[in-house]
Order: structure tokens, then sequence, then C-alpha cells
């Protein structure tokens, strides 16, 4: 048995409010704030293309020798064919377009993400696997950690902050998740908050906020396993040599989910007899708040189904837990239409590897 440290990361989503002295000043802040979404989705794509073409320049056969040649920087290379390094290539074409309309942090850093996206699928696009990715209008705007600053208490557990001259105060409310315990640790000097970003959401604004921290593991064995088994009957089947746990049942989640659907197509049948105008919006929001509550609930049931699992694992000090014959159910899911619309493989093998590896329990698949 083992004990070590290792560094965990951890994306919280925490609404913020945009602070302003009267109504007329808010919608200011707030349609600069729009203003750099529009720009980061525009760049983002600009980035994306650019270096798509750059790095496939050696198939643009119709072009002199001149392209064949090295993409680097020609100072550092006598065969280059850059005049920047390539990293800077995007940011200088980013700073000649808006300069002066957004904070130059926020493009450098999107800058940086855009290509460390780009690197590791390139090999993909070129394979065909995968096509160049296309960044959307609702795309968070990133934000460098240190320019988060004067954060200062606003009474009640909420907290005061700039960013890029914009006031903003925390809105943690029910704090059910425990965002406030995250952002409290981070001004302790506990956590590290990292580089993060800004969603949009209506009127709302959330600080998609990144921690990094160091969590002492408990001590596992690896001659210690947990086998579990998932299926629709009950979510998990969990057991040692010694005993069995499990976790959830149909009725709590699939029957709960069809429940859902089921209140969602008898709203979509009397939506026919929805009077004219006002707006696709407007006629819409009875079933786009049924999509949302479907698409929580079983977010939610997930998370809670994987973490007892984890819990269990940690419980009998097993560094290694199986998933059992996964790789059959998942070809029967694809067979069977009903199962593959309501049960939720994926997304609980997904979250299930994403908590074991923040304690360093093996997962494998079987």
């Amino acid at each position: 048995m083992t004990t070590a440290n290792h560094s965990v990361i951890i994306a919280r989503k925490i609404q913020i409010l945009l602070q302003a002295d009267n109504k007329t000043q808010w919608k200011e802040r707030y349609k600069m704030i729009r203003d750099w979404q529009t720009i980061v989705a525009k760049a983002a794509n600009w980035i994306a293309t650019h270096h798509y073409i750059q790095e496939n320049l050696k198939d643009l056969f119709y072009l002199t020798d001149k392209a064949m040649v090295k993409l680097k920087d020609v100072k550092k290379d006598e065969e280059g064919i850059l005049n920047t390094s390539r990293m800077s290539t995007t940011y200088r074409l980013l700073s000649g377009k808006f300069k002066g309309q957004i904070p130059m942090a926020i493009l450098s850093s999107l800058n940086s993400r855009i290509i460390s996206t780009f690197d590791k699928e390139k090999k993909e696009y070129g394979q065909g696997l995968r096509s160049l990715r296309t960044y959307k209008q609702d795309l968070p705007i990133p934000i460098v950690a240190s320019d988060i600053l004067h954060i200062e208490p606003a009474g009640k557990g909420e907290y005061l902050f700039s960013l890029y001259s914009l006031p903003f105060r925390t809105n943690f409310g029910r704090d059910a998740s425990s965002n406030r315990l995250f952002f409290e640790r981070a001004l302790k000097g506990e956590y590290k908050l990292c580089d993060s970003s800004i969603e949009i959401k209506g009127n709302k604004l959330f600080l998609l906020a990144v921690f990094s921290f160091q969590r002492t593991e408990v001590s596992l064995s690896a001659d210690i396993r947990v086998e579990a088994h998932l299926s629709p009957d009950i979510p998990i089947v969990a057991e040692t040599s010694e005993t069995q746990i499990r976790i959830g049942s149909r009725e709590e989640f699939l029957h709960r989910r069809l429940a859902i659907q089921d209140s969602l197509h008898r709203t979509q049948m009397a939506m026919r007899f929805n009077r004219g105008g006002k707006g696709r919006r407007k006629k819409m929001q009875a079933l786009d708040r049924f999509h949302l509550a479907e698409k929580n609930y079983v977010n939610s049931r997930l998370h809670q189904y994987s973490a007892r699992l984890i819990a269990f694992c940690l419980q009998h000090e097993a560094g290694v837990l199986v998933l059992k014959s996964q790789t059959e159910k998942e070809a029967q899911a694809k067979e069977n239409e009903f199962l593959l619309r309501n049960w939720s493989y994926y997304g609980l093998k997904e979250k299930i590897s994403y908590k074991a590896a923040k304690y360093g329990i093996a997962v494998i698949v079987e």
C-alpha cells in the first residue's frame, strides 16, 4: 500500500453579477462583454483555420517551391518561411484586427488554448478521422487568473472582484456544490486558481473557475479489486471478494427519466393549439424546460452513482476497478434503440473514470 500526492484540477461553475451604478451603465457593460464574446468566437475560428492551412501548406502543390520548406521562424531556421514563431502568427493577426476592442490578455489566452487543442487533434485531421473544429457564438471568454483583482468580502459569504476593469460580485446561492469553499481556499492559498473563462447564458454570467490543488491519496492496494456491473435494471452492482453493494435502481433512474419524457411529449401535442405570433422561442420555452430538466436529472444521477462507487472502492482500499462485461452490453445497447436513448453507459463510464483518476484508482474495462 502506498500514499502519494498528485495534482488535481477541478472546474466549478460560479454565477457572477455584473456591478453598475445604474441600469444604463449595466447595459453598456453587459454589451461590452457580449461584444467580447462575439470577437472571441470569430478569433477562435480564425486561429483554427490559419493553423490548419499552415499545417497543410505542403499539400498546396500549386504554390511555388518556397511553400515546401519548413514552417519555422526564419530567424531561427534559414529554411523557415515565417517571420515570427508559429504561435505568434495568429496572435499578431488578432492584434491587428481587434486591438482596442478587447483586452489582449483574452486573445493571448484564447490563442494558446486553440493552438493547444489543434495540436492534440491535428493527427486525426490528417487521417480523416476528425474535421476541423468550428467554434460557435456561445464560446466562453477565456480569462487569465492573474487578471482577477481586488477580491474583497461583500457580506453574506459573497465576494467582490474586478476583471479587466469591470466590477463583479459572486452569487453562490444555496451553494450545494461547495463552490464558496473552493473560492475561499484559493484566496487562502490552499488551492490555486488557474486560467478560467466566463460563460454567458441569457442575461446571466458564470465564472467557469478552474482550481488546482494537491490531494493526498488514501492507501490503496493494487491487489484489491472491485468489480462493477453497469445495467439499466440496477445502474451499478459492485463487489469485492467479501461484500457487494447495489447503487440505484431502475425505478429511481429510468422510470423518472421516462416520466420527464412523457411530460415533454404531452407538451409537444398541446403546442399545436398555441396562438400565432410572439416568435418561435416563446412557443418552445416549455419544451426547452423539459429538455433541460431531463439533462440535469441524468447528469445529477450519474454523478451520484459514480461518487458512491468510488467511495466504495476507497472504503475497501481497492486500487483497481474493473467494469465487467461492458463491451457486450454496449453492443446490445447499440442494437436496442430504447436502451441507447434512455440508458447512459458512456456518461456513467466517463464520470467513473474521471473520479477514479482523482484518487489514483486504475479502471479496467472488460
